[in-house]
């Protein structure tokens, strides 16, 4: 299901929850542009026009785009439109770790606002389930989900840069920069991949990510990176199920520490949250979305 969420009278509050859209497959990733709403199911992408002036009888979608992977194993789908005007789909592994035959998987594509010209954009990407872009460089940084069963500890899950268009970040040969797949690892050094700015923490699955632009939060967060860590599913002793914040100089990492925590209730080792991703109001206080415990949370800054 899709749904469009309105606080008419500004409290922060949902005043009324609209269904725009049910029985769609997989409906994870939303886009907005001119008016118009883009969700992205598993292997097409569409467009519901207009959409704000009908909430409440919403139009049948358009299809703008088919031609995606029907794979449903990692086919969730992040979307956002970039600094160039293109919606950015990315497409992750159909397993956990393999070559895949088809070179669609393992990417982050771009097309046109109208679906066309799709073309892969990165390469070598496990499972990105949220990406954004600086806001003075325009480059774009999303983050990665690392690869399964090689123990509690390995490998690190990332945050990656793109300074550029057609990278390649690794997959399935090279983790977390510097550790060769025990399979896939011979066929090429890390050193033929672009290593990640940031190791995030082992099997904390990193989802969404914003730049924080605004102005509520001191001055020491502006241009840093909050990203949603959504929580080990296997791994022995749970790690993420929080925010955390990567402050930068430049295109390097000088910290990786918890922004907000407290969904994982660590005597029990039992979330009752899961951090999936992070929109900025425009008052500069920052919303975040948890598809745990159902909710969407206001995080603001009232200052000492």
């Amino acid at each position: 299901d899709v749904y469009a969420i309105t606080d008419k009278n500004k409290d922060y509050k949902a005043d009324k929850i609209y269904t725009i859209a049910t029985g769609l497959k997989m409906p994870n990733g939303v886009a907005f542009r001119d008016g118009d709403l883009y969700v992205a199911e598993v292997n097409r992408i569409l467009k519901f026009e207009n959409i704000e002036e009908q909430l409440d009888n919403p139009p049948a979608p358009v299809v703008i785009n088919d031609t995606y992977p029907t794979e449903t194993h990692h086919g969730w789908k992040y979307i956002a439109f970039g600094p160039d005007g293109k919606l950015y789909v990315p497409v992750g592994a159909p397993c956990n770790i393999c070559e895949s035959e088809d070179e669609i998987f393992n990417s982050i594509t771009r097309i046109n606002a109208d679906g066309s010209d799709r073309e892969i954009v990165q390469r070598g990407i496990r499972n990105t389930v949220g990406f954004t872009w600086h806001p003075e460089t325009g480059e774009l940084w999303f983050t990665d989900n690392g690869r399964d069963w090689l123990g509690d500890d390995l490998p690190a899950c990332e945050l990656n840069h793109a300074a550029k268009d057609f990278m390649h970040f690794g997959y399935p040969y090279c983790h977390q920069g510097d550790l060769p797949d025990p399979k896939f690892g011979e066929k090429y050094p890390c050193s033929d991949f672009t290593p990640p700015v940031q190791k995030l923490g082992p099997h904390s699955a990193p989802l969404g990510l914003e730049f924080y632009t605004g102005q509520q939060f001191p001055a020491s967060y502006k241009n840093q990176l909050i990203i949603a860590e959504h929580g080990s599913w296997n791994r022995s002793k749970k790690i993420g199920y929080q925010l955390s914040m990567v402050t930068l100089e430049g295109d390097r990492s000088t910290g990786y520490t918890p922004f907000a925590s407290g969904w994982l209730d660590e005597t029990e080792d039992e979330p009752w949250g899961r951090p999936v991703d992070i929109e900025q109001l425009p008052d500069g206080s920052i919303l975040v979305s948890d598809d745990f415990a159902n909710a969407i949370y206001r995080i603001y800054y009232r200052g000492n």
